[in-house]
This record gives structure tokens, C-alpha cells and sequence, in this order.
């Protein structure tokens, strides 16, 4: 095994147990002390990898904005639209429910939380209205979203979404599909233009 792999061995391993310290205590009550337990490394070693908690948290939040990238589809207007919208309404509520604990910590209120964790959150939150508001914005020049502010109806559009998903995970599989179909729908009656 090469040093790199030990490398990347040992900071996946603090991923996933600060993933899980995170998930049992939330974050004002995670220690580094227990994540680099867990991850079966000393605790100077933590500090090679992440400067803080907060470091290690805004890298899981960053992975989850990326993995819900990767699954979007950008829309091709030669395409069945409304199968490509409900796509990405799918794929993004199918990223956040492999891990249900982690998108409650995320999508969940922040109030009350100390404020690096609070600004990580911001962030995420920000960032998925930016993808989401451009995404809009090729919509509207390829007259299938509606004229109008496309970063209000991207944080309108996700505050739907983040409420669809914080409750999916009691839905099961079959309400999980209803829920995008419903969803699409919605959207199409506000501001998607599909037909």
C-alpha cells in the first residue's frame, strides 16, 4: 500500500466517523477527540488532515453538494422535458436519502448552533440556489421556465424540495416516487413551462 493510499485511507476514515459523531451528537457536541477515536487515529493526526470541526463538517457538506451535481442533468430541450425535470428532482431526493441522518444535520434549523456551523450550512444552502437559479436561468432561454427572478424561484423551488426531503425517509419508496411526481407537477403549475 502506498503512502498516498494510507494518506487517503486515513482521511476517508475521518469523514466517516466525523460523519457518524456528527450524526449521534450534532455538531455544537462533537468532539475531534472522538472522530479521530473512531476513524482508529491519534488526534495530532486529525490536524494533518482538518484545521477544525468545522473543516471536516464544510468537507461532508461539500461532498454532498457535489454528489448532487454529478446526478443532475443538464437540460437537453430535444428531450422528453418533463422526464428530465423529474430527473433531477429524483436524483437530487435519492442523493439526500442515502444518507437521511446527514441531510437532517444539513437541510435541518441552525439556530442556535454556534456560527461556523451555521455559515457551513449558509453556504451549502447557497450554493444548491446558485446551481439550481442557473439552471433556471438556461430554462427560461429555452422557454421552459416561466420570465422571472430565477435565484427567488430557486430558493422558493428548494425550499420545497428541502421540506420534501427532511420528510421522505417515512415515506418509503413508492410515496418517494409519488412525492417527485407531485413535486414536478407543482412546479409545473408555477413556473415550469413543459408543454
Amino acid at each position: 500500500m502506498t503512502t498516498r493510499t494510507r494518506e487517503r485511507d486515513k482521511r476517508e476514515a475521518l469523514l466517516r466517523a466525523a460523519r457518524d459523531v456528527l450524526v449521534e451528537e450534532g455538531y455544537h457536541h462533537a468532539k475531534i477527540d472522538e472522530i479521530a477515536q473512531r476513524a482508529g487515529v491519534a488526534k495530532g493526526t486529525y490536524y494533518l488532515y482538518f484545521k477544525d470541526k468545522r473543516a471536516i463538517f464544510a468537507e461532508l457538506v461539500d461532498g454532498l453538494v457535489a454528489r448532487i451535481e454529478s446526478a443532475i442533468v443538464r437540460v437537453d430541450e430535444r428531450a422528453d422535458l418533463g422526464a428530465q425535470v423529474r430527473h433531477n428532482i429524483r436524483a437530487t431526493i435519492a442523493v439526500l436519502a442515502e444518507d437521511p441522518p446527514l441531510a437532517r444535520i444539513v437541510l435541518g434549523p441552525t439556530s442556535g448552533l454556534d456560527a461556523a456551523f451555521t455559515d457551513t450550512v449558509t453556504r451549502m444552502h447557497v450554493g444548491v440556489v446558485s446551481l439550481l437559479s442557473r439552471t433556471l436561468r438556461d430554462g427560461q432561454s429555452l422557454g421552459v421556465v416561466a420570465e422571472g427572478d430565477t435565484d427567488l424561484l430557486a430558493m422558493f423551488a428548494v425550499g420545497a424540495l428541502k421540506e420534501a426531503v427532511l420528510r421522505s425517509e417515512e415515506l418509503g419508496p413508492a410515496r418517494r416516487e409519488q412525492l417527485v411526481t407531485e413535486l414536478a407537477r407543482f412546479l409545473e403549475k408555477g413556473f415550469l413551462r413543459l408543454r
